[in-house]
């Protein structure tokens, strides 16, 4: 399993690999049914196997290219003392945006000063944040919040972006996703509101959804076998997957999110999984795999990211897009990843 799911170090590929098969082994999720994912056995020679495959070691660039906007862009990343919010921090300074030194975060990390990267950062809790984000928006009046807080806190903190009108990025969409939305709409900002901040796996979902509308049943009766590895810290399931697996299903797979394999266990990923050990802490390996009734035709997507900077290259894109569409006085709505890819002016 190691060699196919193996991302090899700072590098973006798309490469075919030696076919492989999911062997079904008893396991204690879902059904019973459920068969566990074994890489290690290959599949029968007459097979014919179409692996796509793409591996995304997010590692820094070693010379990260500048921005070249004609405005400036500041930013004020919310939940900067979590691992996502440095990471964006990071990526927004390489890009040239201006992080201002002020965030939100919880009562206890109220008055806080983290450093990141070059900059110090004031903490600011619950309890001020509608005055400060007002004076903040004063001052930078070109002001673009990015929010990677906790899920609990996304709808007040949308609602407080929108009570005070300043454009912003938000990166989960919270335990109320209907509020969320209809919480922007109705105030008439700017937002880009998206689970999913890497360009190239959002791109592969969005292209997953193109050929479930264009194509239902057309892998009628084909079995679907899935694992999905993360950070042992993630407890639920991949939104990613289940998106990706809703896609299979309306292609005709017969599938339930309880047959997902999920690995959380350190020792398994190193040694079943291949993840590198210097991404334990922070990765996302997902592999799906169709075979034919007959047993004679299988099929296997995969996706492999180590670390965090694919999201935080996104996010610095989504902010980037978001700006243009302020300073270009656009239609003020919720805009989300596809409306990115489809400008096609990333970096």
């Amino acid at each position: 399993m190691a060699s196919m799911l193996n991302a090899p170090p700072n590098c973006i590929s798309v490469k075919p690999q030696k076919p492989t098969l999911l062997a079904g082994t008893a396991t204690s999720r879902g059904l019973g049914a459920t068969r566990s994912i074994n890489l290690k056995q290959r599949l029968p020679s007459p097979a014919m196997m179409m692996i796509p495959k793409m591996s995304i070691s997010a590692l820094p660039l070693d010379n990260p290219t500048k921005s070249n906007n004609k405005f400036d862009i500041p930013i004020m990343v919310n939940g900067c003392n979590g691992k996502m919010g440095k990471a964006i921090i990071s990526a927004a300074e390489s890009a040239g945006l201006d992080v201002v030194p002020v965030s939100f975060g919880s009562a206890q990390e109220s008055g806080q000063a983290i450093q990141v990267g070059t900059k110090e950062i004031l903490v600011h809790g619950p309890s001020e944040r509608e005055s400060i984000l007002e004076s903040l928006l004063v001052k930078y009046p070109n002001l673009i919040v990015v929010d990677f807080t906790v899920p609990s806190a996304v709808n007040d903190n949308a609602e407080l972006y929108c009570r005070v009108g300043v454009p912003f990025v938000m990166g989960t969409t919270g335990r109320d996703r209907d509020q969320l939305y209809k919480t922007v709409e109705d105030s008439k900002i700017y937002a880009v509101i998206s689970p999913q901040m890497g360009k190239q796996v959002f791109a592969f979902l969005a292209t997953m959804e193109i050929m479930a509308e264009q194509f239902p049943g057309a892998f009628f009766g084909y079995s679907l076998q899935v694992m999905e590895s993360h950070q042992a810290s993630k407890l639920d399931t991949s939104g990613t997957a289940k998106a990706v697996i809703s896609c299979f299903q309306k292609l005709g797979v017969s599938f339930d999110m309880d047959q997902i394999q999920l690995i959380r266990d350190p020792q398994k990923q190193l040694e079943m999984v291949g993840v590198p050990e210097e991404h334990l802490s922070g990765h996302a390996f997902h592999m799906y795999h169709l075979t034919s009734p007959d047993q004679t035709v299988s099929f296997q997507f995969q996706h492999n990211v180590c670390g965090r900077s694919i999201y935080a290259e996104g996010t610095v894109d989504f902010v980037i897009f978001l700006a243009k569409k302020v300073h270009s006085k656009a239609d003020k709505r919720i805009y989300d990843m596809r409306d990115v890819l489809r400008e096609g002016n990333m970096r």
